[in-house]
């Protein structure tokens, strides 16, 4: 089982390396448009083909795969910031602010995570350029996928709050503060580590779908999701079958991240 969660790990950090590397080289850029060559197949030119604009679909696929892998840990560290803050603090606290940190989270989590998603995401503007829509779609994914971990970091915090040692420092003076910072954060952070890894896999799959309803990232930028619409147009699955690499790319990069914080996961 550790040879196949470090398999996915070196292939998980292979995909990352190779989609920045690549991003970054002059020759894969995603807005160049080749018009002698529209909506064409692999050629030595363009090796995934291009698209309706003449535009190469493996620097894309390059560009839309650093998009996506890059900004979802952005949006898991805000999530684990609030969860932190909502979950670890309010349960190690008690009292009031406990009861309302678990009626927010019950109140967050009855709601279907996609549902709640695209209403919250409809309800901003749609017509931004495509970098603002960058933003708002992994700021509006880090600000919602709080509660999961939040509830477990507060039963964590909880279940501390009458450990030996906090009561031992509460007794010799310590600040509520000083407890936090100093005896539960790094109590919690294998827990905050092991929910961190675990989301992000979770938000490059909802940002392709996000990317997938026209709800995500804007063209002319591309994504895993925007990348993904054009399977809309496939006719024929022999004939079309290299546009299906943006969804090669999505299954092995999540399922390889899934594996590789599977011993977190169970651990935590």
């Amino acid at each position: 089982m550790k040879r196949i969660r470090l398999a996915a790990a070196i292939l998980a950090c292979a995909l990352v390396l190779m989609s920045v590397a690549g991003s970054l080289m002059a020759r894969f850029d995603y807005s160049k448009q080749d018009r002698v060559h529209i909506n064409s197949g692999p050629t030595y030119g363009h090796w995934l083909g291009t698209d309706d604009l003449g535009r190469d679909r493996f620097a894309r696929l390059l560009h839309g795969t650093r998009i996506s892998i890059l900004l979802a840990p952005a949006a898991a560290a805000v999530s684990m910031l609030l969860a932190f803050g909502i979950g670890a603090v309010s349960g190690f606290a008690g009292g009031f602010a406990e009861r309302a940190a678990k009626t927010a989270i019950d109140l967050v989590l009855s709601i279907p995570w996609l549902f709640l998603l695209l209403m919250v995401r409809a309800m901003l503007p749609l017509n931004t350029s495509p970098a603002a829509s960058v933003a708002i779609t992994f700021l509006v994914l880090g600000l919602l996928g709080w509660a999961a971990p939040a509830r477990i970091l507060l039963a964590r915090a909880r279940s501390m709050r009458q450990a030996e040692f906090i009561i031992l420092a509460r007794s010799t003076g310590v600040a509520p503060f000083r407890l936090l910072c100093k005896h539960v954060m790094p109590n919690l952070r294998p827990v905050l580590l092991a929910q961190f890894w675990i989301s992000v896999p979770v938000f490059i799959l909802s940002e392709a779908n996000l990317s997938i309803l026209g709800l995500g990232v804007a063209e002319p930028l591309p994504s895993l999701g925007v990348l993904l619409r054009e399977l809309e147009t496939v006719l024929s699955l022999r004939a079309d079958i290299w546009r299906f690499a943006p969804l090669l790319m999505l299954v092995l990069m999540v399922s390889s991240l899934q594996i590789a914080v599977s011993e977190q996961e169970v651990s935590s």
